[in-house]
């Protein structure tokens, strides 16, 4: 909860900013009623997977493309097991790894 309320206000077109979002995705290790009326009682509507259910159904569809996007530097090793010290050599490739993947991606879109 406290993650939450560390939401930076949200911009809109015009008015007072939003202080939450409408929503809440998340997946099944938070799938307690607890969790739910927490999270409504700060005015957000949780989207949360229940157990037992399939898994492509409900906001897992959502919450696997963070996942994913997540991942998909991790493909490589040197990233994965951080061999570098520094952090701006670390960023450095990292960054070269999601440019790889941007690249890629616009390569297969034209």
């Amino acid at each position: 909860m406290p993650l939450l309320d560390a939401i930076p206000h949200i911009r809109g077109l015009r008015g007072r900013p939003r202080r939450r979002s409408r929503w809440l995705f998340a997946d099944r290790g938070y799938d307690f009623d607890k969790y739910r009326r927490l999270v409504r009682d700060r005015g957000i509507t949780p989207k949360i997977a229940r157990r037992g259910r399939p898994y492509d159904s409900g906001p897992g569809k959502t919450c696997w493309v963070v996942e994913r996007t997540f991942a998909r530097p991790h493909r490589f090793k040197r990233l994965r097991t951080r061999y570098e010290k520094r952090a701006d050599r670390h960023l450095g490739l990292l960054q070269h790894a999601c440019n790889g993947g941007c690249l890629r991606r616009l390569r297969t879109s034209f």
